[in-house]
Protein backbone atom coordinates (compact mmCIF):
# COMPACT_ATOMS: atom_id res chain seq x y z
CA UNK A 1 0.00 0.00 0.00
CA UNK A 2 1.28 3.46 -0.92
CA UNK A 3 0.32 6.54 1.12
CA UNK A 4 0.81 10.17 0.12
CA UNK A 5 1.50 12.65 2.95
CA UNK A 6 0.75 16.31 2.13
CA UNK A 7 1.99 18.23 5.18
CA UNK A 8 3.92 21.52 5.41
CA UNK A 9 5.30 20.71 8.87
CA UNK A 10 8.40 18.90 7.65
CA UNK A 11 9.21 17.42 11.06
CA UNK A 12 5.72 15.92 11.40
CA UNK A 13 5.78 14.72 7.79
CA UNK A 14 9.05 12.87 8.31
CA UNK A 15 7.81 11.39 11.59
CA UNK A 16 4.69 10.08 9.86
CA UNK A 17 6.79 8.73 7.00
CA UNK A 18 9.06 6.86 9.40
CA UNK A 19 6.16 5.42 11.42
CA UNK A 20 4.17 4.35 8.36
CA UNK A 21 7.19 2.73 6.75
CA UNK A 22 7.75 0.83 10.01
CA UNK A 23 4.25 -0.60 9.45
CA UNK A 24 5.14 -1.67 5.89
CA UNK A 25 3.47 1.24 4.05
CA UNK A 26 5.26 2.84 1.13
CA UNK A 27 5.14 6.63 1.47
CA UNK A 28 5.61 9.80 -0.54
CA UNK A 29 5.81 13.24 1.04
CA UNK A 30 5.22 16.76 -0.26
CA UNK A 31 4.91 20.07 1.58
CA UNK A 32 2.56 22.32 -0.40
CA UNK A 33 -0.84 22.09 -2.04
CA UNK A 34 0.16 22.47 -5.68
CA UNK A 35 2.82 19.77 -5.43
CA UNK A 36 0.37 17.58 -3.57
CA UNK A 37 -2.25 17.99 -6.29
CA UNK A 38 0.34 17.03 -8.90
CA UNK A 39 1.04 13.81 -6.99
CA UNK A 40 -2.69 13.11 -6.59
CA UNK A 41 -3.35 13.52 -10.30
CA UNK A 42 -0.94 10.67 -11.00
CA UNK A 43 -3.35 8.38 -9.08
CA UNK A 44 -0.49 6.29 -7.75
CA UNK A 45 -1.57 6.13 -4.10
CA UNK A 46 -4.01 4.03 -2.10
CA UNK A 47 -4.64 6.72 0.52
CA UNK A 48 -3.80 10.40 1.14
CA UNK A 49 -3.11 12.20 4.43
CA UNK A 50 -3.91 15.86 3.77
CA UNK A 51 -3.28 18.94 5.92
CA UNK A 52 -5.72 21.85 5.57
CA UNK A 53 -3.37 24.79 6.05
CA UNK A 54 -0.88 24.46 3.20
CA UNK A 55 1.17 26.93 1.16
CA UNK A 56 0.33 27.61 -2.52
CA UNK A 57 -3.04 25.79 -2.34
CA UNK A 58 -5.00 25.04 0.84
CA UNK A 59 -6.21 21.56 1.69
CA UNK A 60 -9.89 22.23 1.00
CA UNK A 61 -9.02 23.47 -2.51
CA UNK A 62 -6.85 20.41 -3.10
CA UNK A 63 -9.72 18.16 -1.99
CA UNK A 64 -12.33 19.94 -4.13
CA UNK A 65 -10.17 19.81 -7.27
CA UNK A 66 -9.40 16.14 -6.62
CA UNK A 67 -13.07 15.20 -6.41
CA UNK A 68 -13.98 17.41 -9.39
CA UNK A 69 -11.51 15.35 -11.42
CA UNK A 70 -13.38 12.20 -10.31
CA UNK A 71 -10.34 10.93 -8.41
CA UNK A 72 -11.77 8.79 -5.62
CA UNK A 73 -8.58 7.98 -3.68
CA UNK A 74 -9.47 7.96 0.05
CA UNK A 75 -8.40 11.15 1.84
CA UNK A 76 -7.97 11.70 5.58
CA UNK A 77 -7.67 15.30 6.73
CA UNK A 78 -4.95 15.60 9.39
CA UNK A 79 -5.20 19.16 10.67
CA UNK A 80 -5.17 21.50 13.65
CA UNK A 81 -8.55 22.94 12.58
CA UNK A 82 -10.81 21.00 14.92
CA UNK A 83 -13.98 23.08 15.25
CA UNK A 84 -17.22 21.32 14.39
CA UNK A 85 -17.77 23.52 11.32
CA UNK A 86 -14.25 22.71 10.09
CA UNK A 87 -14.97 18.98 10.35
CA UNK A 88 -18.33 19.32 8.59
CA UNK A 89 -16.78 21.35 5.77
CA UNK A 90 -13.98 18.85 5.25
CA UNK A 91 -16.27 15.85 5.18
CA UNK A 92 -18.88 17.56 2.99
CA UNK A 93 -16.17 18.44 0.46
CA UNK A 94 -15.31 14.76 0.02
CA UNK A 95 -12.87 13.74 2.75
CA UNK A 96 -13.23 10.16 4.00
CA UNK A 97 -12.17 10.97 7.56
CA UNK A 98 -11.02 13.89 9.71
CA UNK A 99 -8.34 13.70 12.41
CA UNK A 100 -7.43 16.68 14.61
CA UNK A 101 -3.85 17.44 15.70
CA UNK A 102 -2.33 16.56 18.07
CA UNK A 103 -3.23 12.90 17.72
CA UNK A 104 -1.89 9.53 18.74
CA UNK A 105 -0.30 7.64 15.87
CA UNK A 106 -2.14 4.45 16.85
CA UNK A 107 -5.45 6.25 16.26
CA UNK A 108 -4.30 7.37 12.82
CA UNK A 109 -3.19 3.83 12.05
CA UNK A 110 -6.60 2.48 13.11
CA UNK A 111 -8.37 4.98 10.84
CA UNK A 112 -6.12 4.02 7.94
CA UNK A 113 -6.87 0.34 8.50
CA UNK A 114 -10.59 1.09 8.65
CA UNK A 115 -10.56 2.86 5.29
CA UNK A 116 -8.36 0.25 3.63
CA UNK A 117 -10.73 -2.51 4.79
CA UNK A 118 -13.47 -1.05 2.61
CA UNK A 119 -14.16 -2.95 -0.60
CA UNK A 120 -11.78 -1.53 -3.22
CA UNK A 121 -13.46 0.53 -5.90
CA UNK A 122 -11.31 -1.00 -8.59
CA UNK A 123 -11.21 -4.59 -7.54
CA UNK A 124 -13.87 -7.19 -6.92
CA UNK A 125 -15.18 -10.54 -8.00
CA UNK A 126 -16.31 -9.38 -11.44
CA UNK A 127 -13.73 -9.22 -14.23
CA UNK A 128 -13.03 -5.87 -15.84
CA UNK A 129 -14.64 -5.68 -19.27
CA UNK A 130 -14.35 -3.51 -22.36
CA UNK A 131 -15.71 -4.21 -25.86
CA UNK A 132 -14.79 -7.89 -26.41
CA UNK A 133 -12.21 -8.45 -23.64
CA UNK A 134 -12.43 -9.21 -19.95
CA UNK A 135 -9.61 -9.26 -17.44
CA UNK A 136 -9.55 -11.37 -14.27
CA UNK A 137 -7.52 -9.31 -11.79
CA UNK A 138 -6.84 -12.11 -9.31
CA UNK A 139 -5.82 -14.69 -11.91
CA UNK A 140 -4.14 -12.08 -14.15
CA UNK A 141 -5.81 -13.62 -17.19
CA UNK A 142 -7.07 -11.82 -20.27
CA UNK A 143 -10.06 -13.31 -22.11
CA UNK A 144 -11.62 -12.70 -25.50
CA UNK A 145 -14.22 -15.20 -26.66
CA UNK A 146 -12.76 -18.69 -26.29
CA UNK A 147 -9.17 -17.42 -26.20
CA UNK A 148 -7.17 -16.39 -23.14
CA UNK A 149 -3.64 -15.57 -22.03
CA UNK A 150 -1.82 -14.86 -18.78
CA UNK A 151 -0.25 -11.50 -17.99
CA UNK A 152 2.71 -10.58 -15.81
CA UNK A 153 2.03 -8.47 -12.72
CA UNK A 154 3.21 -5.29 -14.43
CA UNK A 155 1.30 -6.02 -17.62
CA UNK A 156 -1.77 -6.66 -15.49
CA UNK A 157 -1.40 -3.41 -13.53
CA UNK A 158 -1.03 -1.46 -16.75
CA UNK A 159 -4.03 -3.10 -18.41
CA UNK A 160 -6.11 -2.63 -15.26
CA UNK A 161 -5.42 1.11 -15.33
CA UNK A 162 -6.49 1.31 -18.96
CA UNK A 163 -9.64 -0.74 -18.36
CA UNK A 164 -10.74 1.66 -15.65
CA UNK A 165 -10.25 4.58 -18.03
CA UNK A 166 -11.43 3.30 -21.45
CA UNK A 167 -11.49 5.87 -24.21
CA UNK A 168 -9.47 8.35 -22.15
CA UNK A 169 -6.05 9.61 -23.13
CA UNK A 170 -3.77 8.69 -20.23
CA UNK A 171 -0.51 10.67 -19.99
CA UNK A 172 2.74 8.75 -19.90
CA UNK A 173 3.59 10.27 -16.51
CA UNK A 174 0.35 8.92 -15.00
CA UNK A 175 1.02 5.43 -16.33
CA UNK A 176 4.59 5.42 -15.02
CA UNK A 177 3.47 6.70 -11.61
CA UNK A 178 0.62 4.23 -11.25
CA UNK A 179 2.51 1.12 -12.35
CA UNK A 180 6.07 1.85 -11.20
CA UNK A 181 5.47 4.45 -8.46
CA UNK A 182 5.88 8.26 -8.59
CA UNK A 183 9.48 8.24 -7.35
CA UNK A 184 10.69 5.20 -9.28
CA UNK A 185 13.71 5.73 -11.50
CA UNK A 186 12.28 4.21 -14.66
CA UNK A 187 13.53 4.78 -18.17
CA UNK A 188 10.83 6.09 -20.49
CA UNK A 189 11.43 3.19 -22.84
CA UNK A 190 10.22 0.72 -20.19
CA UNK A 191 6.68 1.97 -20.63
CA UNK A 192 6.92 1.59 -24.40
CA UNK A 193 8.13 -1.97 -23.94
CA UNK A 194 5.13 -2.89 -21.80
CA UNK A 195 2.73 -1.19 -24.17
CA UNK A 196 4.24 -3.38 -26.88
CA UNK A 197 3.77 -6.47 -24.69
CA UNK A 198 0.11 -5.58 -24.04
CA UNK A 199 -0.52 -5.05 -27.73
CA UNK A 200 0.85 -8.53 -28.39
CA UNK A 201 -1.42 -9.97 -25.69
CA UNK A 202 -4.50 -8.31 -27.20
CA UNK A 203 -3.50 -9.55 -30.62
CA UNK A 204 -2.94 -13.09 -29.33
CA UNK A 205 -6.57 -13.33 -28.17
CA UNK A 206 -7.78 -11.72 -31.44
CA UNK A 207 -9.37 -8.74 -29.68
CA UNK A 208 -10.68 -5.69 -31.51
CA UNK A 209 -9.38 -3.54 -28.64
CA UNK A 210 -6.25 -1.54 -29.34
CA UNK A 211 -3.83 0.72 -27.49
CA UNK A 212 -3.59 3.88 -29.54
CA UNK A 213 -0.56 6.15 -29.26
CA UNK A 214 -1.50 9.79 -28.67
CA UNK A 215 1.64 11.49 -29.91
CA UNK A 216 3.35 13.68 -27.35
CA UNK A 217 0.85 12.76 -24.59
CA UNK A 218 0.36 9.06 -23.89
CA UNK A 219 -1.95 6.20 -24.82
CA UNK A 220 -5.64 5.44 -25.17
CA UNK A 221 -7.55 2.16 -24.95
CA UNK A 222 -10.16 2.05 -27.72
CA UNK A 223 -11.94 -0.19 -30.18
CA UNK A 224 -10.17 -0.71 -33.47
CA UNK A 225 -12.27 0.17 -36.50
CA UNK A 226 -9.89 -1.37 -39.03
Amino acid sequence: MRILIIEDDKSLAETLRFQLQHHQFETDVCHDGEEGLHFIEQQAHDLILLDRMLPTLDGISVLKITREKNISTPIIFVTALGALNDKITGLDCGADDYLVKPFDFEELLARIRCILRRPPKWEGQKPLEFIDVSYDIEQKKLYCGNLSCSLSSREGALLEFFLHNPGQTIPRASLLAKVWGPDAEVEDGNLDNYIYFLRRRLKSVKSSVQLKTIRGIGYQLEESHV
